[in-house]
């Protein structure tokens, strides 16, 4: 069992991944691959979730991070609480994660055009495995807006 067993896993980078709801044996298996921090946009309670993931995860010993983003309306609130954690967590592997991995790759993706000067194809590369042949007008519409936010809420590197 490995973290790349994860339905609709993507490596971002050594540092990062995203992916569908994992397992508990795959969340053991990102602990022992060194994910240190486990972010979960989808929501609790639901078919596809854990019960209490949050203390599993914690007994691996990676800390655990939950914003539900509702799939019928993600909000930029939802993106502004992402963007802020992932800029004042301290480093080290990881992982991403909602239940089919379309809100994990738009929100790392877009997070990382905003922050790390991401190209439009870079973006792309990222999402079009999960997204291709989609069409969610929610979604497209909320892609479209943050993208046309030119500047981050706190600037790359903030800590607030």
């Amino acid at each position: 069992m490995s973290t790349t067993d994860i339905y609709n896993y993507q490596k971002v980078d050594d540092a990062v991944a995203t992916s569908g709801q994992p397992t508990i044996a795959q969340l053991k298996s990102a602990a022992v691959e060194g994910v240190v921090t486990i972010i979960n946009l989808g929501f609790l309670g639901q078919r596809y979730s854990l019960k209490d993931e949050a203390g599993i995860v914690s007994s691996l010993g990676m800390s655990y991070y939950h914003i539900p983003v509702d799939w019928d309306n993600p909000t930029e609130e939802n993106f502004i609480n992402f963007e802020k954690l992932i800029n004042r967590l301290p480093g080290g592997k990881m992982l991403i994660h909602c239940a089919a991995n379309y809100r994990a790759t738009a929100f790392y993706a877009l997070y990382a055009s905003r922050n790390l000067d991401w190209s439009e194809t870079r973006v792309e590369t990222l999402m079009s495995p999960v997204w291709q042949g989609s069409h969610y007008p929610v979604w497209d519409d909320f892609i479209r807006r943050i993208k046309s936010q030119t500047s981050p809420s706190n600037g790359p590197g903030s800590k607030d």
